[in-house]
C-alpha cells in the first residue's frame, strides 16, 4: 500500500478531516448546504432550509429517516399551550426556567446552560407548539405531569413518535430543492486548500463507493453516544460505580459518529459525563445478542434486588432511581405485580399488543420474565429467596392497607401514579428483571446561540453547525433531564441551525 493510500485510510478509520486534495471521491455532488442526519433535528434544520429554497442534502445511514424519534412516546416539553390552559394548568416561563435551573443543577459541574434555558423556556410556545400545529401535528388534551416539574408540561403527540416525524417529513420532501441521500455513512469533514470547510465525505453502503458532498456549510445531527457502549463507559460520571451490565437503550445508530467527526476538525465537547441513563431497562426479546434493551415499567410493581427486599422509593424518576440501582448486587433488580397489574405494564414506543406478544407470550423472554402461581414459587423462579421476597411482599401489602410506606415513603408521596400503588395479592405472579439502560446524552459538540460548532478555544469553527442530542440538547438539562426536552431540544436547535445556515448562506449568496 502506498503511503498516501494508508494514510487516507487511517484518516478515514479514525473520523479525521479529510484534506480535498489529499485524494478526490469516487463522485461528487455539489449543494447549498449538507445536513447529516435525517432525525427529527435533521429534518428541523432541513425544513428551515428549504423555506428559504436552498438546496439541502440530507445524508442518512439508515434506510429510513426519523431515527431516534420514531421509536418514541412522541412528547414534548413546552411551556404555555392551548392544552395547558384548557385543564387549569397555570405555567410561565419563569416557572419553567426555575424548574430547569433547579432540577438539572450540579453544585461539583457547570449545571443547565442558563442562556438555553431562558430560550427554551420562553419561546418553546412558539417554536414548537405553533410550528408543530402548523403541520398538521397535534396533542392529546391532557398534559402529564413529569418528575422535576411544578406543573404538568409533557405533551404526547397524537401517534407517538410517527405522528410526530412524519407531517415534518412529508413538509421537507415537498420541497423541490431538498434531496435524501440513504445508506450513507459519513466518514470525515472535507477541507480545501484555504482550509475552509468545503464539504462531507460518505461511504454508500449497498456498493460501498465513496461520495463526497460538497458544500459551504455542513449541519450535523447525529444524535448521541449511548448506544456506543465504549463511549458510555469512557465518559462515565467518575462519581457513580459503573454497572457490570448496561443495555443500549438508545438508537442503533446513537453512537457518538458526529462527535468524532466534528472533534477530528477541532470542535470543543462538553459536558460528556452527564448521561442521562434508565433504571428501567428491560432486556429485548427480539435482541439475540442480550445487548438492546426497552424501556418499560409497570406502575404497580415494587422493586427487590437479589436479596429479594426492596431498595428504593419506585415512584421517583431516574435521577433517584438509577443511582439506588447501580449500588444494588449486580446492578439489576426485580418488579414484581400481580396479573391485575400486568394489564398496566408499559413499553415506551410499543403497542399493547406488541407488549404481550413480545414479553409475556414469547420464549425468549422466559429468562428474565418469570410467572408462578404463589410468591414463594415465583421467588424460586427468578432464583430469589422465597422467605424474603415472601415477607416482602406481605409487608409491602400491609402498607398499602395502612397508607403508609414506611420503608421509602412512596406511597401518597407524590402527584403520579406510581405513587398510589395497589397490594400484591392476584395470583398468577410476575416478576421481570431489569438493569441500566444506557438512553440520552446531555454532553456533546459545544455550539453558540446560534448553534454553530466551538472549537477548544470557544470560536466558531466557519460553516459547521450541529443540532439535537450531538450537541447535548444544547446543555439545556445539565445533569438530570426533565423528560420531554430531548424531543423538544432536537426540533429547538435544529430550527436555530436551519436559520443560522441560512443566513450564512444568504450572506455568501450577496454580490
Amino acid at each position: 500500500m502506498k503511503t498516501m493510500g494508508r494514510a487516507l485510510l487511517f484518516a478515514i478509520i479514525l473520523g479525521m478531516v479529510v484534506p480535498a486534495a489529499m485524494l478526490a471521491a469516487e463522485k461528487e455532488q455539489r449543494h447549498d448546504v449538507v445536513v447529516v442526519g435525517a432525525g427529527i433535528a435533521g429534518l428541523s434544520a432541513t425544513w428551515e432550509l428549504a423555506q428559504k429554497g436552498f438546496a439541502v442534502a440530507v445524508i442518512e445511514i439508515q434506510p429510513l429517516y426519523g431515527g431516534t424519534a420514531t421509536m418514541s412516546e412522541g412528547a414534548l416539553c413546552i411551556v404555555g399551550t392551548p392544552e395547558q390552559a384548557n385543564a387549569g394548568i397555570v405555567d410561565s416561563p419563569q416557572i419553567a426556567f426555575n424548574d430547569f435551573m433547579t432540577y438539572g443543577s450540579d453544585p461539583g459541574g457547570s449545571g443547565p446552560d442558563v442562556e438555553w434555558v431562558r430560550f427554551y423556556t420562553n419561546e418553546s410556545r412558539r417554536e414548537i407548539y405553533d410550528w408543530l400545529f402548523g403541520l398538521g401535528i397535534h396533542f392529546e388534551k391532557n398534559p402529564v405531569l413529569m418528575p422535576g416539574n411544578s406543573v404538568p408540561r409533557w405533551h404526547k403527540v397524537i401517534g407517538k413518535g410517527r405522528g410526530l416525524v412524519e407531517p415534518l417529513y412529508r413538509a421537507c420532501k415537498q420541497s423541490s430543492t431538498v434531496q435524501f441521500f440513504y445508506g450513507h455513512k459519513a466518514l470525515s469533514l472535507i477541507k480545501g486548500k484555504d482550509g475552509q470547510l468545503t464539504g462531507i465525505r460518505t461511504q454508500r453502503l449497498k456498493d460501498n463507493v465513496s461520495i463526497d458532498y460538497l458544500a459551504p456549510v455542513v449541519i450535523l445531527a447525529t444524535g448521541g453516544f449511548q448506544g456506543n457502549r465504549k463511549m458510555v463507559q469512557s465518559y462515565w460520571h467518575e462519581k457513580q460505580p459503573l454497572p457490570e451490565r448496561i443495555l443500549t437503550g438508545a438508537g442503533i445508530n446513537a453512537t457518538g459518529s458526529g462527535h468524532d467527526i466534528a472533534q477530528a476538525i477541532g470542535a470543543r465537547l462538553v459536558n460528556m459525563q452527564y448521561q442521562w441513563n434508565y433504571s428501567t431497562g428491560l432486556q429485548s426479546p427480539s435482541d439475540i445478542t442480550g445487548s438492546r434493551g426497552l424501556n418499560a415499567f409497570s406502575q404497580q410493581s415494587i422493586w427487590v434486588n437479589k436479596a429479594g427486599r426492596r431498595f428504593v422509593n419506585e415512584s421517583q424518576d431516574t435521577k433517584v432511581t438509577f443511582p439506588e440501582l447501580i449500588k444494588q448486587p449486580g446492578g439489576t433488580y426485580w418488579a414484581v405485580f400481580d396479573s391485575a397489574a400486568r394489564n398496566s405494564f408499559f413499553v415506551s414506543g410499543w403497542s399493547r399488543e406488541s407488549i404481550e406478544e413480545g414479553l409475556f407470550n414469547n420464549q425468549q423472554s422466559r429468562q428474565f420474565v418469570k410467572s408462578a402461581p404463589t410468591i414463594s414459587e415465583l421467588a424460586v423462579a427468578a432464583g430469589l429467596s422465597p422467605q424474603a421476597l415472601t415477607e416482602t411482599v406481605r409487608g409491602w401489602n400491609d402498607m398499602v392497607t395502612s397508607g403508609n410506606d414506611t420503608d421509602f415513603g412512596r406511597i401518597n408521596c407524590c402527584r403520579t401514579p406510581w405513587s398510589n400503588p395497589t397490594r400484591i395479592e392476584r395470583a398468577p405472579f410476575y416478576a421481570v428483571q431489569f438493569f441500566p439502560l444506557a438512553r440520552k446524552s446531555m454532553g456533546g459538540v459545544s455550539i453558540d446561540r446560534s448553534c454553530r460548532v466551538l472549537d477548544d478555544s470557544r470560536r466558531p469553527i466557519p460553516g459547521l453547525y450541529a443540532a439535537g442530542e450531538l450537541t447535548g440538547l444544547a446543555g439545556i438539562n445539565g445533569k438530570a433531564s426533565l423528560e420531554g426536552t430531548f424531543l423538544g431540544g432536537s426540533i429547538m436547535t435544529g430550527r436555530v441551525a436551519g436559520r443560522a445556515a441560512a443566513a450564512e448562506l444568504a450572506t455568501q449568496r450577496t454580490p
